[in-house]
C-alpha cells in the first residue's frame, strides 16, 4: 500500500493486521482520486482504517484531515502514517456516531468527507443523516462513499456525483445541494 499521486507520492503506507480492516485497493484509490480531482480545504476521514485515504487527499491538496477510527490498532496505523505529512492532522479513536455529534459542536464543515466503513453494516445510511443534519458539508463539498457493490444507499438530498462498480465495490460520489 502506498500514497498514489500528489506531495507524498509512492510513501508506503501501513495496514493494521487482521480482518478488521479492508484497505482500498491502489487501483480502486486511483479511479476515485481521479474522479474527484483537485483537491482543497479540510477533510474527513471517518472511517479511516490505516489513514490512506486521507493521507493520498492531503498529498493531492487538503490542507487538513481529521482521521477517526474505533480501533486502537487503526489509530497507531494513522498516527504512523500520518507522520511525515506536513499538513494539519487531528486523530481520533471513537464511535462514528459520538465523532459527528463532537464534530457538529465545533461548527466545522469539511470540503471532503470520506465514508469507507465495514461493508453490510448498514452504517453509510446511519451517518449520511447525521452529517446532513449537522451541516457538516461545506457548499461545493464532496462525500466520497465505498461500499460493497449490493449495499442499497440512501443518498438522501446529496447530489449523486457518480455511482459505479469496480468488482465488489461501489463508489458513490455526492455532492450537497445548496441554493
Amino acid at each position: 500500500m502506498r500514497v498514489i499521486a500528489g506531495k507524498y507520492k509512492r510513501f508506503p503506507l501501513t495496514a493494521p493486521k487482521g480482518v478488521t480492516s479492508r484497505p482500498t485497493t491502489d487501483k480502486i484509490k486511483e479511479t476515485m482520486f481521479n474522479i474527484l480531482g483537485p483537491m482543497e480545504g479540510i477533510g474527513l476521514d471517518l472511517f479511516a482504517g490505516s489513514g490512506g485515504l486521507g493521507v493520498e487527499a492531503l498529498s493531492r491538496g487538503l490542507s487538513k484531515v481529521i482521521f477517526v477510527d474505533g480501533s486502537f490498532d487503526a489509530i497507531q496505523m494513522i498516527k504512523k502514517n500520518t507522520s511525515f505529512v506536513d499538513e494539519d492532522v487531528e486523530i481520533y479513536k471513537n464511535d462514528y456516531k459520538r465523532a459527528l455529534k463532537a464534530l457538529n459542536k465545533r461548527d466545522v464543515q469539511f470540503d471532503m468527507i470520506f465514508l469507507d466503513p465495514p461493508y453490510q453494516k448498514n452504517i453509510v445510511n446511519e451517518a449520511l443523516p447525521l452529517i446532513q443534519s449537522f451541516d457538516l458539508l461545506a457548499k461545493g463539498g464532496q462525500i466520497l462513499i465505498e461500499c460493497e457493490k449490493n449495499e442499497q444507499i440512501d443518498t438522501l438530498d446529496f447530489e449523486v456525483v457518480k455511482n459505479e462498480t469496480y468488482g465488489i465495490t461501489k463508489l458513490i460520489i455526492l455532492r450537497g445541494k445548496h441554493e
